[in-house]
C-alpha cells in the first residue's frame, strides 16, 4: 500500500488526540489506519480520570477479544498506543464505518469501561480493474448509440477515497458513460458515437482510467480493445437491467433464487442465449450460487449466512451463439432475510470468586457480556437468574450486565452458589443459552465456638487420685480452617480463697478436664469451673460454659466422740437408790461424713455387768435396767461402740466408768479435763494465736532476764556452797538443783526450757521443773501454781538454798546425768500449797 504525505499524518494525529466523547461510560477515539507501532491514540488514564500510579495495582487491562491485538496501553503513563499496524480494508472490508471495540477492566473496585476506536480510511489503495485488458467484439452493423457495459473497477477504500469516476482516452468512435447503481456500484459503459466500418478499421484501442476522490487522488487503468465484427446484428436483451429478490438465510442447497430471461431477435443459433457469471464475479459468490447456462436459473449451492453478508450482488451476462456476438449484462440483487439461527453468546469478562461472606450488598461478582449475531428482533436478548439466589443482574451498558449481591452471604449455610444465567433472544422460535457461574463463598470468623451443652454437671467421688479425668467438654465452630480451630482454657476464679488452677486443669486441644488434687468432701462439696473455648480466627471469638463439679461423699471419716472426751476416762456417779431407767450418762458423737455415712448408732460392746445398763441406739443415752443390789460392784466399766452406716462402716469406742455411791456429794472435783467447746478455725483465731504467742515469748524472755538478774545478785552469797542432791531436791522442797561452774558463766551455760510433757498425767496444778547445765553450786527453784486454775499458769521462780549440813555430804553431780521425772498418777498427793515437786538436773519445765 502506498504512503501518504506527512501533512496528512499530522492531520490525523490532531484528530485522534482531540476528538473523543465520554458517553455513558464510553470513550471514543478516532485514528487513521496504517499508523506505525507505538503511534499515540489517547491518554486513556486521564480521559477516564484514573490515577496513573494505581493502574498496575488495580490490574488495569484490556479484556482479550477479537482484534484487540492492534492496540495496547502503557501502564506507566496510561497512554493507548498502536501495537500493530491497522489495515482498515482488511479489518472492516467495505463497511462505511469501522470501529475497534475495547473493554477496559479495573479492579478494587471492579469497574468496566468501553472504548471505541474509529479507524478512519486513508487513500492508500488505487482503483483497479479485474483485467488489464478488456476485449470487445462489436459487429459493424451495430447502430449508433449502442452501449457496451464494461467491468467496473474496484477500490477497497471507502467514502471519498473510493472510486468516483472513469475517464476514456480520446477517440472518434466511442464515448464513456458512467452508470451508478449504488454508492459503490459505478459501471463504465462504452457508447458508440460513430458507425463502425470493419473494412476501414477493424481494431480500436482505448485506455480506460478509474479515478478515486482521495487527496491526492489515485487511479487505475485498463486497455479496452474493440474488434469490429461482421453479421449477427442483434444481441440478447434482458427483461430488466436489475433484479431484486429475497432469500432466507440458511436456504437449502439447490434452492431456486431467480430465473433470468434474455431474448434475442435473431434466428437459429444467433438467437440461442446462454447465461453465465460476469468475468469479475468474486470467487466467494461463485461458491454460494451457480447459474444454469441453458435456463438462466440461479440456484444456491453453498451456505447462505446473513451474518456473513446481508446482500449479494450477482452480475450475470447473456450471449447468443452467433459468431462475433457481444454479451449483455444484468445485476441480480439478492437480499438475505435473517432467521434466528444463532443462540446468544455469553462471555464472562471477569468473575470475582471466592467472595467473602461478609461482603456488603451490591458487591460486584461478575461482569457479563451478551451478544447475538442475529439482527433485529432475533438479536435482542434478555437475561435472568433464579429468583431464590442472593444475587441480581444489573444492566450497565448495552448487552453488558453485572452480577451483584442483594444480601449478606453466609458460608455456614451455603458454601457455594451455582448461578445459572439464562439468556434468551426474541426470535421465533427463541433460542437460549445457559451459562453456569460458580460463586464460592470464603469464610470469615463470624461464629464463636458452641458447646454441646449449655452447662455440664459431673459427679466426682472424693479421695480421687490426682490427675484423674473429671469430664470432657466439647465445642464446635461452624467456620473452617483456622477459624474453626478451638482451644480450651479455664478462666481464673478461686475456691475457698485458692486459685482454681491448683484444683483442676484442662487439655488445650481436647477439652479434657483433670483433677490436680485429691478432693475431700468434708472440705469442698462442690465448685464451678468456667471453661472458655476460643477459636484461632482474627479477631478470635470465644464462648464460655460452666462445669458444675459435685463431690460425692465417701465413708472415710470414723465417728468422733464429743462427750465424754477421750482419751480421759469418764467417771460418772450414780446413787445406789436410782430407779430403773435412770439416765447414767450420755455419749455424744459426730461423723464428718454426710448422708448414710454420718448416721450413727450406739451399742455397749463391753460391760462389767451386761444386764445392769442399756444404751439408746440413736441418742446414746445410758440408762439403768434394774435397781442396784448390794452385791453389785461399786465401780462399773462400760465400753460404748459408736458405728456409722457407711460401706464399709467405721467405728470408734469410748470407755465410761460408773461409780455406784450411796449418796452424791454436793461438790466434787473433776476427774478429767473439761471438754472444750469446738471452735472453728478462722483468720481471727490465727491472729489471736500469733498475738498470744508473741506476748508469751516476751513474757518468757522477761522471766529469764529476771532469773539471770536474781542469780547474779545472789552469786556472792552462795559461792563455795554445795548442795547435796538428796537435800536440795528432796520431797520437802519443791525446788530444782543446778550446779554452778564459774561465776561468770552461770547464764551462758544455763539452758532452761519449759515444755509440756504429754506422757505425764496429772492435775493441771501439778508440773515438773528440770534444769540442766554444769554449775559448781546447786540452786533450787520453786514453781508455784494456783490450786484452782484449770490451766497451767507460771507464777514466779525463786532460788532455793539447802541447808549447809546437807551440802557438805554431797558429791558434785555429773553434768551429763539425765534428769528424772516423777510420774504423777491419778491419785498422786499434792503439796498443801498446790505446788508440784520439782527434782531434776535437766533444766526443763514440763506442763501437762
Amino acid at each position: 500500500m502506498a504512503s501518504f504525505p506527512k501533512s496528512t499524518w499530522l492531520k490525523w494525529l490532531v484528530i485522534s488526540t482531540c476528538v473523543w466523547d465520554l458517553i455513558t461510560g464510553q470513550i471514543r477515539y478516532s485514528i487513521p489506519e496504517e499508523l506505525k507501532h507505538g503511534a499515540f491514540v489517547g491518554n486513556i488514564a486521564d480521559d477516564l480520570g484514573l490515577d496513573v500510579r494505581e493502574l498496575s495495582a488495580r490490574r488495569f487491562r484490556i479484556v482479550p477479544g477479537a482484534n484487540t491485538q492492534y492496540l495496547e496501553v502503557n501502564l506507566e503513563n496510561g497512554v493507548l498506543f498502536v501495537n500493530e499496524k491497522i489495515d482498515r480494508e482488511l479489518l472492516c472490508d467495505l463497511s462505511s464505518s469501522c470501529f475497534l471495540h475495547l473493554e477496559i477492566v479495573i479492579e478494587t473496585p471492579l469497574e468496566l469501561y468501553r472504548v471505541e476506536v474509529e479507524i478512519l480510511d486513508v487513500n492508500d489503495n488505487s482503483p483497479g480493474f479485474p483485467w488489464r485488458e478488456f476485449r470487445l467484439e462489436i459487429a459493424e452493423s451495430v447502430a449508433l448509440g449502442a452501449r457496451f457495459p464494461l467491468e467496473n473497477a474496484y477500490d477497497p477504500d471507502v467514502g471519498t477515497n473510493s472510486l468516483q469516476s472513469y475517464r476514456l482516452s480520446p477517440n472518434r468512435y466511442f464515448s464513456l458513460e458512467v452508470q451508478t447503481r449504488s454508492e459503490r456500484s459505478r459501471f463504465p459503459v462504452l457508447v458508440l458515437e460513430r458507425s463502425l466500418d470493419r473494412e476501414y478499421q477493424a481494431l480500436h484501442q482505448m485506455v480506460l482510467t478509474a479515478v478515486d476522490g482521495g487527496v491526492p487522488g489515485r487511479s487505475g487503468t485498463a486497455l479496452v480493445t474493440v474488434s469490429v465484427l461482421d453479421v449477427n446484428d442483434n444481441a440478447p436483451v434482458f427483461d430488466q437491467g436489475v433484479y431484486t429478490v429475497c432469500l432466507l438465510e440458511n436456504a437449502p442447497r439447490n434452492t431456486l433464487v431467480i430465473k433470468l430471461n434474455a431474448t434475442d431477435l435473431d434466428a437459429g443459433s444467433h438467437g440461442e442465449v446462454s447465461y453465465s457469471f460476469s468475468n469479475h464475479a468474486p470467487a466467494r459468490l461463485r461458491q454460494i450460487f451457480r447459474v444454469e447456462p441453458q435456463t438462466g436459473e440461479i440456484r444456491v449451492q453453498g451456505v447462505v449466512d446473513y451474518e456473513e453478508a446481508s446482500v449479494y450482488e450477482i452480475y450475470v451476462q447473456a450471449k447468443d451463439k452467433g459468431l462475433y456476438t457481444a454479451a449483455v449484462h444484468c445485476t441480480v440483487v439478492v437480499e438475505i432475510i435473517d432467521v434466528n439461527d444463532n443462540a446468544p453468546e455469553v462471555l464472562l469478562t471477569s468473575v470475582s470468586s471466592p467472595v467473602r461472606e461478609d461482603a456488603l450488598p451490591g458487591t460486584v461478582i461478575a461482569l457479563i457480556s451478551v451478544t447475538d449475531r442475529d439482527s433485529g428482533e432475533n438479536g435482542k436478548t434478555r437475561c435472568h437468574i433464579p429468583a431464590h439466589l442472593p444475587f441480581k443482574l444489573q444492566a450497565s451498558f448495552k448487552n453488558y450486565y453485572t452480577l451483584v449481591t442483594t444480601e449478606r452471604l453466609d458460608r455456614e449455610s451455603v458454601m457455594e452458589y451455582n448461578v445459572s444465567l439464562t439468556v434468551i433472544d426474541s426470535g421465533s422460535p427463541p433460542l437460549s443459552t445457559l451459562q453456569p457461574i460458580l460463586v464460592k463463598v470464603s469464610d470469615v470468623n463470624d461464629n464463636a465456638p458452641r458447646f454441646a451443652h449449655p452447662s455440664y454437671t459431673v459427679y466426682l467421688m472424693e479421695n480421687n487420685a490426682p490427675g484423674a479425668s473429671i469430664c470432657s467438654v466439647s465445642a464446635l465452630d461452624p467456620d473452617v480452617e483456622q477459624n474453626a480451630y478451638v482451644s480450651y482454657c479455664i478462666l481464673e476464679s478461686k475456691i475457698r480463697g485458692t486459685p482454681i488452677s491448683t484444683y483442676v486443669s484442662i487439655n488445650l486441644n481436647t477439652g479434657n478436664l483433670y483433677a490436680l488434687r485429691s478432693f475431700d468432701y468434708e472440705q469442698v462439696k462442690n465448685f464451678q469451673v468456667l471453661v472458655q473455648a476460643q477459636d484461632a480466627g482474627f479477631p478470635s471469638l470465644h464462648n464460655n460454659v460452666t462445669v458444675n463439679v459435685v463431690i460425692l461423699d465417701q465413708n472415710d471419716n470414723a465417728p468422733e466422740i464429743l462427750s465424754p472426751l477421750p482419751p480421759n476416762r469418764s467417771a460418772e456417779m450414780v446413787p445406789r437408790s436410782a430407779d430403773p431407767g435412770a439416765v447414767v450418762a450420755k455419749v455424744s458423737a459426730v461423723d464428718a461424713d454426710s448422708g448414710p455415712n454420718s448416721r450413727l448408732s450406739y451399742q455397749i460392746s463391753q460391760a462389767s455387768e451386761p444386764a445392769l445398763f442399756s444404751i439408746a441406739p440413736f441418742s446414746g443415752e445410758i440408762r439403768t435396767r434394774r435397781r442396784f443390789q448390794e452385791q453389785d460392784a461399786p465401780k462399773q466399766r462400760l465400753v460404748v461402740h459408736v458405728v456409722d452406716h457407711g460401706k464399709p462402716p467405721l467405728s470408734t469406742s469410748v470407755t465410761i466408768n460408773v461409780l455406784i455411791v450411796d449418796s452424791l456429794p454436793e461438790t466434787f472435783s473433776d476427774l478429767t479435763e473439761r471438754p472444750q467447746s469446738i471452735e472453728y478455725f478462722s483468720d481471727f483465731n490465727l491472729y489471736l494465736i500469733v498475738s498470744l504467742g508473741s506476748v508469751s515469748f516476751v513474757f518468757l524472755v522477761a522471766i529469764i532476764a529476771l532469773i539471770s538478774l536474781k542469780c547474779h545478785k545472789d552469786r556472792g552469797g552462795t559461792l563455795g556452797q554445795r548442795c547435796p542432791f538428796s537435800s536440795c531436791c528432796s520431797r520437802r522442797h519443791a525446788g530444782c538443783c543446778l550446779r554452778r561452774k564459774q561465776p561468770g558463766d552461770v547464764l551462758n551455760n544455763s539452758h532452761t526450757n519449759f515444755q509440756v510433757a504429754p506422757s505425764v498425767k496429772a492435775q493441771p496444778s501439778c508440773m515438773e521443773v528440770g534444769g540442766s547445765g554444769s554449775l559448781t553450786r546447786t540452786y533450787c527453784y520453786k514453781v508455784c501454781l494456783s490450786p484452782e486454775s484449770a490451766k497451767t499458769d507460771l507464777m514466779f521462780l525463786k532460788p532455793y538454798s539447802p541447808s549447809p549440813a546437807a551440802g557438805n555430804n554431797v558429791k558434785p553431780a555429773n553434768p551429763y546425768v539425765t534428769g528424772w521425772r516423777r510420774q504423777i498418777s491419778d491419785g498422786a498427793n499434792l503439796g498443801s500449797n498446790g505446788s508440784s515437786e520439782v527434782a531434776s538436773l535437766h533444766g526443763a519445765l514440763f506442763i501437762p
